[in-house]
């Protein structure tokens, strides 16, 4: 049976991104303690920058042991890695090159492939060679377990490059696909995790603030049974969490 939805709520952005910085910082810790590592999957949108900047901020960021510390992407556009529009940019220029993480440890989806499919095939060989199954795991029904995946909410109710009526939604084996994104903002081919591997995690944080949200986020969090969202599939084995900002209540 899965857990319950836990929702957190704050009056602004800002606040919310501290507060889910810090909850990430706690989480980190425990997780180096317990397994001496900290898997991290990354989000792209505009809704992470700021809690990006206070996870590179202090006291926060000495919290973190980021040589532990091993970074992933849920999705990514296929653009450069340094155009504006890269989830890997955002996450760099906010983050990365802020804090001494290893550049071994920063896992990215590599977008400089033929095409979209042929990154979605590189990356889920870095994350098999990542991810080795245990002894006694099929390989063909294996799926990792992050420690964090960090999530978005799209206006049409998508999250990472899972889009409503995309092929991608009914993936069972894969663990990263490629989708055409003819419907997604900037509209450019993506390369997204898969829900087996969503919600394998052991925690799911949805960050998710604005009004225009605030119906699709109620319908996921009160009906996500019914609710025809893609984002209201993500239900982890882990613990699944929304920070959110006062206006989507």
């Amino acid at each position: 049976m899965k857990r319950k939805a836990e929702i957190r709520s704050y009056p602004s952005l800002p606040e919310l991104s501290l507060a889910a910085a810090e909850f990430i910082a706690d989480l980190a810790e425990a997780s180096i303690k317990e397994r001496n590592i900290f898997t991290l999957v990354l989000s792209g949108g505009s809704t992470p920058r700021l809690l990006y900047e206070e996870l590179a901020r202090q006291p926060i960021a000495k919290r973190i042991d980021w040589q532990k510390t091993h970074l992933f992407w849920g999705d990514e556009r296929y653009v450069p890695k340094d155009n504006p529009e890269s989830n890997f940019a955002l996450a760099f220029q906010s983050l990365i090159a802020k804090v001494d993480v290893p550049p071994a440890n920063i896992h990215r989806i590599v977008t400089e492939s033929r095409s979209a499919h042929a990154a979605a095939e590189a990356y889920e060989k870095t994350l098999r060679r990542f991810f080795r199954p245990t002894a006694g795991s099929e390989e063909d029904t294996y799926f990792p377990s992050f420690d964090l995946v960090l999530l978005g909410l799209g206006r049409d109710g998508h999250t990472a490059s899972l889009f409503p009526g995309d092929a991608a939604l009914e993936e069972k084996y894969r663990w990263v696909v490629a989708v055409d994104g003819a419907s997604a903002s900037p509209p450019v081919p993506r390369i997204t995790l898969t829900f087996p591997v969503l919600n394998k995690a052991r925690c799911v944080i949805f960050l998710a603030s604005g009004s225009n949200k605030r119906e699709v986020f109620q319908r996921i969090v009160n009906n996500p049974e019914t609710a025809p969202y893609p984002a209201a599939r993500v239900r982890p084995s882990g613990r699944l969490l929304w920070f959110i900002d006062e206006r989507l209540v």
